[in-house]
């Protein structure tokens, strides 16, 4: 099998493929001081309660955007695993030409995002990764990846929201039966889960004009079926686009 780790600010997500098939997730919260060791113990304990052994992989790869926890993962890959891991970053083959001013500066995780999302669909494409920060990746109809867009998450705006403002309490995201709030709640409801999805779309119809052909919109990311449902211009929600993005990077590097 191949394990997966797609390292983000917040939460890392696990995976474990057999084939092309993803057969096991798991999301825990990002640790900068958290051992190899402490890696290990995490991975042996997923691993029995999915009936998996750690003997069962023949492969890892990653992709992190915390520079600090990359080294650490590695080794416990490599003493809990015993698989040399695989991590994406300049010099790994991906299939794209990435036409960037500096493509070194772009986050490995919107690279894989970006190879996934070029598999699922022969046409141009956006996708849009609803994590820490939204982000917006534009590929087109050639495989160049062209570059995109980087605004704050949801959660962040949310959570600046509540910082700045001494009277909006801390709210439950979720959908709101209207868009007019007759409540503090509803109104900040609507504000965030409403608002949001009309940035996507907006930027979604901008990076369109001026790609100049037409697109196909993916969306990934913690929050991504929730805001997926309000947009218009969102045609499919994956969640776990990212992990198979590494899949994919995986197979392009390893025989």
């Amino acid at each position: 099998m191949l394990f997966v780790a797609d390292v983000g600010n917040v939460h890392t997500v696990l995976g474990l493929f057999r084939g092309d098939v993803l057969v096991e997730r798991w999301r825990v919260a990002t640790d900068k001081v958290r051992t190899a060791d402490e890696w290990g113990l995490s991975f042996k304990a997923f691993f029995e309660l999915g009936g998996h052994a750690l003997t069962d992989v023949r492969g890892a790869a990653i992709c992190s955007v915390v520079p600090p926890v990359s080294p650490v993962l590695r080794a416990a890959c490599r003493k809990y695993l015993n698989a040399e891991p695989l991590e994406v970053g300049p010099g790994v083959k991906t299939g794209l030409a990435i036409r960037c001013d500096n493509p070194r500066e772009v986050g490995s995780d919107r690279i894989v995002n970006a190879v996934a999302a070029r598999a699922l669909t022969s046409s141009a494409c956006i996708v849009v990764d609803m994590g820490t920060a939204t982000t917006f990746d534009c590929v087109s109809a050639r495989g160049e990846y062209l570059g995109g867009a980087i605004c704050p998450g949801l959660r962040i705006s949310l959570e600046a929201l509540v910082s700045r403002a001494a009277r909006l309490p801390r709210i439950e995201i979720a959908r709101p039966e209207n868009a007019i709030g007759r409540n503090t709640e509803h109104a900040m409801q609507s504000g965030i889960l409403f608002g949001y999805a009309a940035l996507v779309d907006g930027l979604i119809a901008r990076l369109e004009a001026e790609m100049g052909e037409p697109v196909e919109v993916i969306a990934t990311g913690g929050l991504c079926t929730l805001i997926a449902e309000e947009c218009q211009r969102v045609h499919q929600a994956k969640p776990d686009l990212t992990l198979d993005g590494l899949r994919l990077v995986y197979a392009k590097n390893v025989p």
